[in-house]
């Protein structure tokens, strides 16, 4: 049973999750869950120039070798990684496969947004790690919110990519056990909900 707060809803959450990360099952889970990435870069990945996506950390999916294929298939693909403003938004930085990073505030490597050779750019998708997810139902038509480590640092950018970017592709990265009951939590009026959720299952549009 996870504790009555957010907070101790993720504590709760990143101890399953690393636990999971060391079982049997976890190559097998997490090797389905690159399947449906690999599945959703050769079909929709055509119509992408530019993704970013997250350095793992806390036992988090690593999705760096499929996503460095893509971007290796096609001339003028590109990779960003985010850096974390003072003011808890994000900007995204084009990254490539060996570039040195620095960690930032919260111990998470990050590109540097003072290197000329590596401007900011706006992606066309944004793959983000869940520590939870949820689903709701609008209207006849399924919406997942995504419970990360409580900064807020997605939710703000995100609110501000979609009016410049209506057309941006928000993937939120999880496991089938990580979706979370209205007893367990629901979102908030600040959470920006996500386009699409990729699980061990499959692709939830």
């Amino acid at each position: 049973m996870h504790g009555n707060s957010p907070k101790s809803l993720r504590q709760d959450l990143l101890k399953q999750r690393k636990k999971f990360a060391a079982g049997q099952n976890y190559t097998q889970t997490k090797d389905r869950l690159m399947a449906g990435l690999i599945q959703f870069l050769q079909r929709d990945g055509k119509s992408l120039s530019t993704i970013a996506l997250y350095w793992p950390i806390q036992d988090e999916v690593d999705l760096r070798p499929a996503l460095i294929s893509w971007a290796n298939q096609v001339s003028g693909r590109r990779l960003a990684l985010p850096f974390a403003r003072p003011d808890k938004h994000l900007d995204f930085y084009e990254w490539q496969d060996g570039e040195v990073l620095s960690l930032s505030q919260h111990g998470v490597p990050e590109p540097s947004p003072n290197n000329p050779a590596r401007p900011a750019i706006t992606p066309d998708c944004i793959l983000i790690p869940c520590v939870g997810w949820s689903s709701s139902d609008l209207a006849g038509k399924a919406q997942f919110w995504r419970l990360g480590y409580g900064g807020g640092y997605f939710d703000r950018t995100l609110a501000q990519l979609r009016k410049n970017k209506p057309n941006l592709i928000c993937m939120g990265i999880g496991f089938d056990w990580q979706q979370l009951n209205d007893d367990q939590w629901s979102a908030q009026t600040h959470d920006e909900p996500l386009d699409m959720l990729l699980t061990e299952s499959g692709l939830l549009r």
